[in-house]
């Protein structure tokens, strides 16, 4: 079916053209919202009839003229409709639905990929500085940013993973002088202890492991400790590699890597921020006001100047901010991609605005942000706010233990980056339908076991591909091999859009064809031929399932207990 779509598609850019010679219309079918509609809908008619200055159905009419005589329709329309205001809905042939089985069997693994383009990307996220345990915020960023590099890299694009952190600010002073109060015996609560200090519990395993002389392993550094409680800057490289290997631990557990590590501090050691500010001073577009030095935003659509230089002499947080991403510019990434909470809205503005102010034709909306909105924990009906090891919060480990990196995975990637999102502890460890997670993977789970009892009867997966899909004609069949003909233009589609919650929904609607069509046909039937394309059929779903399943960094379990087994009955 996916040739069938191409050819199709072709054959509507040519039926548009002879309809609207020089149209710049959009050359796509959507997915009709009910399936007695029709397999695919065409809007062409209703966006060209104003330049036509005709009425969308007239013009729908024309279209079903040029289409039809288009070879393309011959061979893979059997009709095709007229609806509503001007749609033009299409029913296929039987013969364009079979052919995604052998299509998705001839793929595999890479059935949906887009071939290399040989473009970089830099992606950035998680970014959190090695101050405490990651907590839901950074889960929820962690699973987002790695959806997306998976989906560029299925479409084609060159991916490099970038972890950006501060090792050397005030909130790593305030994690040194919180170890050296442990150090010399202080806890919270304690007279002497310091009021801005780190609370949680794995504040006193840093210090214990200070006092121990250990070595830590981080993934970008390592440190080997004094000892002594006086030893402030020892105490604050420990305390960082101790957290940022507590990191690597968290992001493991959720099955995240990085291809680079970046940190802010070596921007001012290597002149990063000073060049910067010099550039942009000497392209004009700077002036001093009450001792401080401003950035002229405005003139790049920012409400107002910002300050970069403030009156005591440091900079303000945005000026490495815009350093950083003249230096991905600068590395060879003319595209890069932002993964961040909502709380840095404020900063894109400004961030663009030097980025241009540089004068370094860098493109204008350079770079691109992702930004996601924090994440409510709910267990036994309550609200979880206290984690013991981290003092205040939930942790990414805390969600990890207690519902498995797959739930948590698919739960941070099933809505929309910008909404609210409710995490469901209770429902993430349910074994039915009502687990969204556990929907989808049973349904991989069955498919196996079918595909088991096939074998075991004698069947032989290796020759599927040879099968006779011209059998497949059950109502839950078909919609089944329109499901699985979505799927490369639901990747392309959540790519551009940095959606990876579309594939969260499409995984879920694919499921429910599956799950309708185990519930309506029986696959191990008598008649061999239809027996082998049924499993031709299911082999294919079952590809699909785990290819859009690895998006999300999410399994596809070959076996799943719950109140019925996942067995084919005869």
């Amino acid at each position: 079916m996916i040739q069938a779509k191409q050819e199709l598609l072709a054959a509507l850019a040519a039926a548009i053209a002879e309809v609207s010679p020089g149209a710049t219309v959009p050359i796509a079918f959507e997915s009709p919202k009910q399936a007695a509609h029709g397999d695919l809908a065409c809007t062409a008619a209703l966006q060209l009839a104003r330049p036509l200055k005709k009425n969308p159905r007239e013009v729908a009419g024309a279209l079903v003229e040029a289409l039809n005589r288009q070879a393309a329709v011959q061979r893979w329309v059997a009709a095709m409709e007229i609806a509503g205001p001007g749609f033009v809905n299409f029913r296929l042939r039987d013969a364009a639905r079979q052919a995604v089985v052998a299509e998705v069997l001839h793929g595999g693994d890479d059935f949906g990929r887009a071939a290399p383009n040989g473009k970089p990307v830099l992606v950035e996220f998680v970014s959190a500085n090695p101050t405490g345990p990651l907590h839901t915020g950074h889960t929820r960023q962690a699973c987002l940013g790695d959806a997306i590099c998976n989906l560029l890299d299925w479409q084609g694009w060159q991916v490099t993973r970038e972890f950006y952190y501060n090792d050397a600010g005030v909130q790593i002073a305030t994690l040194a002088a919180s170890v050296q109060a442990r150090l010399k015996g202080l806890k919270p609560g304690d007279a002497a202890w310091p009021e801005s200090a780190y609370n949680g519990d794995y504040i006193a395993d840093v210090a214990a492991d200070f006092a121990a002389r250990k070595t830590v392993h981080a993934d970008d550094r390592e440190f080997t400790a004094s000892g002594l409680s006086e030893d402030l800057e020892g105490i604050r490289q420990f305390a960082v590699a101790y957290l940022r290997h507590e990191q690597d631990l968290d992001l493991k557990a959720l099955g995240v890597r990085f291809d680079h590590y970046y940190l802010e501090s070596s921007l001012y050691t290597s002149g990063r921020v000073e060049d910067t500010v010099a550039r942009l001073i000497s392209a004009g577009k700077t002036y001093e006001e009450g001792g401080a030095l401003w950035l002229r935003t405005t003139e790049y659509g920012d409400d107002k100047d910002r300050v970069m230089r403030k009156s005591d002499g440091g900079y303000t947080y945005f000026v490495p901010d815009v350093a950083y991403h003249l230096a991905k510019y600068e590395r060879g990434f003319p595209r890069a991609i932002n993964i961040q909470g909502g709380d840095h809205h404020g900063t894109t503005a400004r961030v663009r605005a030097g980025i241009q102010a540089a004068g370094m034709g860098v493109p204008a909306g350079y770079p691109d942000y992702v930004l996601h909105k924090m994440v409510t924990v709910m267990k036994g009906g309550e609200e979880v706010k206290i984690s013991k090891r981290a003092g205040s919060y939930v942790t990414l480990r805390d969600l990890v233990d207690w519902t498995g990196r797959d739930a948590v995975r698919f739960f941070m990637l099933s809505r929309k980056a910008d909404t609210e999102f409710v995490f469901d502890v209770d429902l993430a460890l349910k074994r039915n339908d009502e687990n969204p997670v556990f929907y989808v993977q049973y349904a991989h789970a069955r498919i196996c076991s079918v595909i088991q009892q096939f074998v075991e009867k004698g069947g032989d997966v290796a020759t599927l591909h040879g099968a006779d899909m011209t059998l497949l004609t059950a109502p839950s069949e078909a919609a089944l091999m329109l499901e699985l003909a979505r799927f490369p233009e639901v990747l392309h589609s959540a790519a551009a859009d940095f959606a990876p919650h579309d594939i969260a929904f499409y995984l879920r609607d694919l499921a429910g064809a599956f799950h309708s069509y185990y519930a309506s046909e029986r696959f191990l039937v008598d008649d061999p031929a239809l027996a082998r394309a049924r499993i031709a059929l299911l082999a294919a779903t079952r590809q699909v399932l785990r290819n859009a399943l690895a998006v999300l960094g999410v399994s596809a379990p070959q076996r799943m207990d719950r109140d019925q087994p996942a067995l084919e009955t005869a």
